[in-house]
């Protein structure tokens, strides 16, 4: 029965949108930035808000209160900046959203304001506490006048945004229509957005990537038609676009060639280009080059380029020095390694493996080929066999269907859509893409799935990988490339005494001799995300559409055949988004896992090289030989910093390629003693104490008996168990893959040299482009690699290997180096017993904290011991560590001058090593007994827990950002490991921890919280008032941009077009206002990363020059014993030189050119709060904190500085 309801009409309302209220309180004396709750302020009362008599006060808060009682947590946040001293500031001004919401109706206004207690945004990443707060006069701005502060507005953004978008897809898809001969369908579509668009088509690469398939088809009477059409749109001819103009004509089939040369040559000084720059300032592709030339030579037959050689110097006053350098010093990292003639055939290896984009592993699975097993990889080869047939039709169907389907629908054909895309390639290639990643779907683990956007344009990205290899071969890149390596690696072998003082010299020097033919720096249209996208889900259609399994393949006497798709999509709820993954049958699952496949498939980017890497002589040349290696690490809406390097004169970016270099040309080989075990263990069923992941089916379970007396709850229960043991089977799966794939790599390279290419992310951090085989990973891995390239040991080199083995198994932090080496000599029998018996001997190497590399520096000793020529001469490949001492608060400390921080990170010389988070344990423990004598009940559950081990990591990742909640969070899990510990006062007693350990830390590190105040505080007030992202450049030279913005649904809607048609805007950050609340978190953590890395690139390009062995591991530095004094003389040296410079200063000069207001940007009429704004940003950035009176000087006889 359906049943009448009576609804009474009600009045309607518009919803009332939540925000959230920042607000920042400035004094005489200080500033404070607070949150609070606002309800339902209607207009009479805002005036209040926006009067300059609104008085606000905040009681006093001390230490003793500082961990917050029920109560206390719901108390607004108060975050206190004390740099703001001397009365130079007298006027506060608070940021708050105000947006007037209407009842329909009702002209009354309200302004609905509501706090959200967010872990991440209420809980401040700072080392301060509240303090006490002075009256504040306070400033209201609302949306309005944001929009009015910003650089630039809004709607300017707005429009800039959808242009460039345009643009950049416009510029990809008539690339891709010149290069699969679609010159018709590239004009339409230009014509089309040209006469039929509301966005202006306003950027001459446009125009330029049509003109090149005229030039190369010879037809000038187009080509002349659309510059026509480029002038009447007022868009100014480049270089390129007269080169292109000259090779139509030169390949034309005209008889009046001279005129029209003569003529076209005019036109261009009239541009103010010469001839010569045509030259200079190209990057040439196929054989255009001598193309133009002959065709210039026709008209000026005694013309040739003058081509100066390229400036190879450095141009930055922390490696200017180097450039007088006459390097005598300079040795090979493979000295005595290869010869030529080997490194020239392993070229041809490596260039094999990178065309075929895959590389295929044996694995180190112990598995034996059984009846089982052999049915099953049968019938998986019969399946992978009947599916590629199948793809190959079902590609060439939809092909044709979506070309007949642009034919047929109206104006289709002319819009961006992704149909030549899918034509660049042969179809046999877009089979092979999508194999592999079907193998990938189905090897892959059921615990985690990316999105289906991802794995949309990840699937598109091969496509495009593909298509530039393609254009690489199709260009002759690879003949001249092929002749610059083999100069290159003969220098490489055995470098002279000539002017290069490095790779990325040399490289260029010899690039200079081979002008004929393509330039070696190639560069693409970049695909946009949304074509990545497009293209992928196309691909992936077939995936899902066309590709079957039979569910009775397993079932023994069962001949029907029940077809089912292999793989289906299934929809997740996560962080309040609906996500939509895909996940393959169970059944072909588990028909991967049972055929125990004998080879892993890997893509060539994740793989070591077998050759030295091509040096970083430009943002798209270096990595890998045609392997696309990006310089730097950027997700694709991340548009800005890219514009801000390639905007760089290419001689800023100097030190950070020739340090990319330099760790690149490091050769490495597996230490095998140490493999072999690992895969016995490994194979043995893993081992959880070693970390040495076991597989899942060690995981133990037992099913539930469910009965009809079972109660609801205890099904409930047995459901909740089987789920959690289903996700720990996953988890364990997991591990157990990731050690497989480490294993089966290192065991690919046993017996072969190898080189790991680096890149960057955006703030200038180093890491290897292979992600699973490399030295930045687990203790594991860093265990089984060994540098190729052998030294003796020498005089000090034994004492090292064994003050390193002690350093690993963190027994004797706190004593000093000659006491680290007398505890060596007393466990020598210890130490030569795990190397001669590491299973069944005494297993000391086994209670180490890192006990695979200590088992690795024991099995060292051991050699050096029994080297028949004395442990002197010893030809030892071991890295020896060198680490920073919490190398984050050393750089604050050194950037305040805080003497009292400095020593407590060893700056200072001292006779033993200080341990800051053993300092911070005694500094929260002395607060602790105060408060136990006072009766504080937490205080008195807490005696004898207080351990460096409970704080250490919030210390150690408080400098870089972490937030209270999640330092909370840290010291609950070392809590809850602690056995004695009463469970039920975790949490209390983390809350009251986290606030004695961040009292603790402004009390020894004064200078670093003004420091980090000011960052933050900088970081605030640019991305709120300016309306951009947070940018600076670091002390080398590198232009960092802070990649955190708000997108909009619009612009960041990069989902697949339900059609072929492409969408014409995608999100970009540079068009999109920034998230605040990410901008002011970031930047204190992301400014210390950018300053240790520079640190660690001046000491690589000065070990360099010294003629020594140099890697790392962010702020752990590696190098051979016998090499250890000389690498830490360069990183104390470099250390001082860095923190010499006066780099807070840099960065204030620096965001006050790019984010202060001038006087001229006072407009007489607006708002008092707006000019108050402006010119109390233009003081804050200007006010760097005091600095303290440490002498830097210190830190180059400090022993414990990197030790």
């Amino acid at each position: 029965n359906v049943s009448t309801l009576h609804i009474d009409k009600v009045k309607k309302k518009r919803i009332r949108k939540k925000l959230y209220t920042e607000l920042l309180e400035v004094s005489e004396d200080t500033a404070s930035e607070r949150r609070t709750k606002v309800k339902k302020i209607n207009a009479t009362n805002l005036s209040r808000l926006q009067g300059d008599n609104f008085i606000a006060s905040v009681s006093n808060v001390h230490l003793q209160e500082d961990f917050p009682s029920s109560t206390d947590l719901e108390e607004p946040e108060v975050k206190q900046i004390e740099a703001l001293t001397n009365g130079k500031v007298n006027i506060a001004f608070d940021i708050e959203e105000v947006e007037e919401i209407e009842e329909i109706g009702n002209e009354t206004n309200e302004l609905t304001e509501e706090i959200k207690l967010d872990r991440n945004d209420t809980i401040r990443n700072s080392l301060s506490t509240p303090a006490d707060h002075k009256k504040t006069k306070k400033l209201t701005l609302n949306p309005k006048m944001r929009e009015a502060l910003s650089k630039v507005k809004y709607s300017e953004l707005d429009t800039a945004g959808k242009e460039r978008s345009l643009a950049t897809l416009l510029t990809a898809y008539i690339d891709v229509c010149v290069n699969c001969g679609f010159l018709n369908r590239a004009w339409a579509t230009l014509n089309h957005y040209l006469n039929n668009g509301d966005i202006k088509v306003n950027d001459g690469k446009v125009f330029d990537a049509l003109f090149s398939g005229y030039a190369k088809a010879g037809k000038i009477e187009k080509l002349l038609e659309l510059w026509k059409i480029m002038h009447t749109a007022k868009i100014k001819p480049s270089i390129l676009s007269f080169i292109y103009r000259l090779e139509s004509i030169a390949r034309s089939s005209k008889h009046d060639k001279d005129v029209l040369l003569n003529t076209t040559l005019r036109n261009m000084f009239d541009e103010g280009i010469s001839i010569n720059k045509l030259f200079t300032d190209t990057k040439w592709k196929g054989d255009t080059r001598e193309v133009v030339l002959e065709a210039i030579r026709a008209v000026r037959p005694n013309f040739n380029p003058s081509m100066s050689k390229p400036n190879i110097n450095y141009s930055n006053p922390l490696v200017n020095h180097l450039n007088k350098t006459q390097n005598t010093n300079l040795i090979s990292p493979a000295d005595r390694l290869l010869c030529i003639d080997e490194l020239r055939l392993l070229f041809h290896e490596q260039l094999k493996r990178e065309k075929e984009l895959y590389v295929q592993v044996r694995s180190v699975e112990r598995s034996q080929a059984t009846e089982l097993v052999t049915s099953y990889r049968n019938k998986l080869a019969a399946l992978q066999s009947n599916w590629e047939k199948i793809i190959v039709d079902a590609f060439q169907r939809d092909l044709a269907g979506l070309n007949s389907f642009h034919h047929n629908v109206r104006r289709c054909c002319y819009q961006l859509n992704i149909y030549p895309y899918l034509t660049v390639l042969d179809k046999h290639e877009y089979k092979d893409i999508i194999m592999n990643e079907i193998r990938k779907l189905a090897e892959g683990s059921d615990a985690y799935c990316p999105n289906v956007s991802i794995l949309y344009k990840e699937l598109g990205n091969q496509v495009k990988i593909r298509y530039e290899n393609k254009l690489k071969s199709d260009e002759g890149l690879l003949n001249k490339l092929k002749g610059v390596y083999f100069e290159y690696s003969r220098w490489y072998i055995g470098p002279r005494t000539d002017n290069c003082i490095n790779g990325r010299q040399k490289w260029k020097t010899i690039s200079h001799k081979y002008q004929k033919g393509p330039t070696l720096e190639f560069e693409t249209a970049p695909w946009p995300s949304n074509v990545l996208i497009g293209v992928g889900k196309f691909l992936y259609n077939i995936i899902m559409r066309d590709i079957k399994i039979d569910v009775n393949i397993l079932r023994k006497n069962v001949n029907n055949e029940r077809l089912l798709p292999a793989f289906y999509t299934v929809y997740k709820y996560s962080n309040h988004v609906v996500k939509e993954e895909v996940k393959a049958h169970p059944l072909l699952a588990r028909l991967f896992r049972g055929a125990c496949l004998p080879f892993l498939t890997f893509n060539v980017a994740e793989v070591p090289m077998v050759v030295p890497p091509v040096p970083w002589t430009s943002l798209y040349n270096g990595g890998y030989i045609i392997a696309k290696t990006n310089f730097i690490r950027l997700p694709h809406q991340a548009v800005l910093q890219w514009e801000r390097l390639n905007n760089l004169p290419n001689s800023q970016l100097y030190p950070c390629f020739d340090s990319l270099n330099q760790l690149g040309s490091i050769p490495w080989k597996i230490n095998v003693p140490v493999l072999d075990l690992v895969i016995q263990i490994f194979n043995d069923g893993g081992n959880s104490k070693l970390a040495i992941p076991e597989p899942p089916s060690a995981c133990p379970f037992q099913e539930s008996e469910i009965h009809p007396a079972t109660t609801k709850e205890e099904k409930y229960q047995a459901y909740k168990k089987r789920m959690l043991i289903r996700r720990k089977k996953a988890e364990m799966y997991s591990l157990w893959c990731d050690a497989l794939y480490k294993l089966s790599l290192a065991n690919h390279f046993r017996d072969k040299i190898f080189w790991l290419p680096h890149n960057m992310d955006f703030r200038g951090r180093v890491y290897p482009c292979p992600p699973h085989l490399n030295h930045l990973s687990s203790d594991m891995s860093r265990s089984l690699l060994c540098f190729a390239k052998g030294e003796p040991l020498g005089k000090k080199g034994l004492d090292w290997l064994k003050i390193h083995v002690v350093n690993l198994t963190g027994l004797k932090k706190r004593d000093s180096i000659a006491e680290r080496l007398a505890y060596g000599n007393s466990i020598i029998s210890l130490i030569i017993d795990s190397a001669e018996n590491p299973l069944n001997g005494k297993k000391w190497w086994m209670e180490s904290e890192e006990p695979w590399q200590t088992l690795a520096g024991c099995m060292e000793i051991r050699n050096a011991l029994q080297c028949p020529e004395g442990s002197e001469n010893y030809i030892s490949h071991f890295p020896i560590h060198q680490d920073g001492s919490c190398n984050g608060l050393q750089h604050y400390a050194a950037l305040g001058r805080d003497t009292a921080g400095a020593y407590s990170v060893n700056l200072s010389p001292c006779e033993k090593p200080q341990d800051v988070y053993s300092c911070v344990a005694a500094l929260v423990e002395r607060e602790r007994n105060n408060d136990a004598t006072a009766g504080i009940k937490i205080a008195q559950v807490l005696e004898g827990f207080v351990k460096r081990k409970v704080i250490k990591q919030t210390v150690m990742t408080t400098v870089y950002g972490v937030t209270r909640f999640g330092a909370r969070l840290q010291i609950a899990k070392q809590l809850k490991d602690i056995d004695d510990f009463p469970k039920e006062y975790v949490w209390q007693a983390s809350t009251y921890l986290v606030a004695k350990t961040f009292a603790s830390l402004r009390e020894m590190f004064s200078s670093t919280r003004e420091i980090q105040d000011w960052l933050t505080e900088s970081a605030r007030l640019i991305s709120q008032i300016c309306g951009q992202n947070v940018e600076y450049i670091t002390p080398l030279g590198l232009p960092v941009v802070q990649p955190y913005s708000r997108f909009s649904k619009v612009s960041g809607n990069n989902k697949a077009s339900t059609t072929s048609n492409i969408n014409c805007h995608y999100g970009m950050d540079m068009f999109e206002r920034p998230n605040v609340m990410k901008q002011r978190n970031a930047f204190p953590p992301n400014y210390i990363h950018s300053l240790d890395s520079t640190h660690m690139m001046l000491t690589s390009l000065h070990c360099e020059q010294a003629g020594i062995t140099f890697v790392s591991v962010h702020d752990c530095f590696w190098t051979h014993p016998n090499t250890v004094h000389i690498m830490n003389k360069i990183c104390r040296q470099q250390f001082v030189s860095l923190h010499s410079q006066p780099i807070l200063s840099n960065l204030s000069k620096f965001l006050v050119e790019k984010y202060s207001y001038s006087e001229s940007d006072d407009d007489l009429y607006e708002p008092i709060n707006i000019t108050t704004a402006k010119h109390n940003l233009n003081i804050f950035l200007k006010q760097i904190p005091n600095l303290g009176d440490f002498n830097l000087s210190d830190v180059l006889k400090s022993v414990y500085f990197f030790s």
